[in-house]
């Protein structure tokens, strides 16, 4: 089986090109763990936009981040309560989203009409690297019209996604599996918000 470093070696000028995409604003498609993903730098308002208007998703659904520290992300980091580095200890890299405090300003299509943003390390080697190349956070929500299913490959991309992505990084097929798991850390309690590749038992034992 190849190994991690090989992954991204083999693919290593599609993700420059891809990085170069997305700091010039575009909105790429991209692996993650869990399934193909449009990544598109969060600093760009008009990128963020487009992937809406790519998926069909509703504007009140913010946009889950990807990121190599967590400091690349907008959220309050006096807010953060414990439990929730003891969950990036156990799970990250890995398939958790956490929804944790955000900064007062953040962008509407990052935190919604709520206080909180979703964040996640990816441990697909392909996309934590793209990361590291980027600089900063970029989106991963999954590469499907909004309410259909996760797409495992490139080419399933291309069939719900006729047109907008500028640039694929197609890194052959994602292994079957559910979405990340999401668990809101934004109180004194941890709530799993959607069960997914980790599951609530193993969650809450950390907690």
């Amino acid at each position: 089986m190849t190994n991690l470093s090989d992954s991204v070696r083999q693919l290593d000028e599609k993700i420059d090109e891809a990085a170069r995409v997305i700091k010039r604003g575009g909105v790429c498609v991209i692996p993650t763990e869990t399934a193909y993903g449009l990544a598109a730098s969060i600093d760009f308002e008009e990128a963020l936009k487009k992937i809406y208007l790519i998926k069909k998703r509703p504007f009140n659904k913010p946009l889950l981040i990807l990121v190599q520290e967590l400091e690349q992300a907008p959220i309050e980091f006096s807010l953060i309560p414990d439990y929730a580095y003891k969950l990036m200890k156990k799970f990250w890299p890995g398939p958790l989203t956490l929804l944790l405090p955000a900064q007062k300003g953040t962008h509407y299509f990052l935190s919604g009409d709520t206080d909180r943003v979703g964040v996640r390390v990816s441990s697909h080697p392909v996309a934590a690297e793209l990361v590291k190349r980027v600089g900063g956070a970029i989106t991963a929500t999954s590469a499907n019209l909004s309410g259909a299913g996760l797409t495992k490959t490139v080419e399933q991309v291309k069939q719900q996604l006729k047109e907008g992505p500028d640039y694929f990084l197609d890194a052959g097929q994602i292994a079957p599996g559910p979405s990340s798991t999401i668990v809101d850390c934004t109180s004194q309690s941890m709530t799993v918000v959607r069960v997914g590749a980790i599951s609530p038992e193993d969650i809450l034992a950390v907690g």
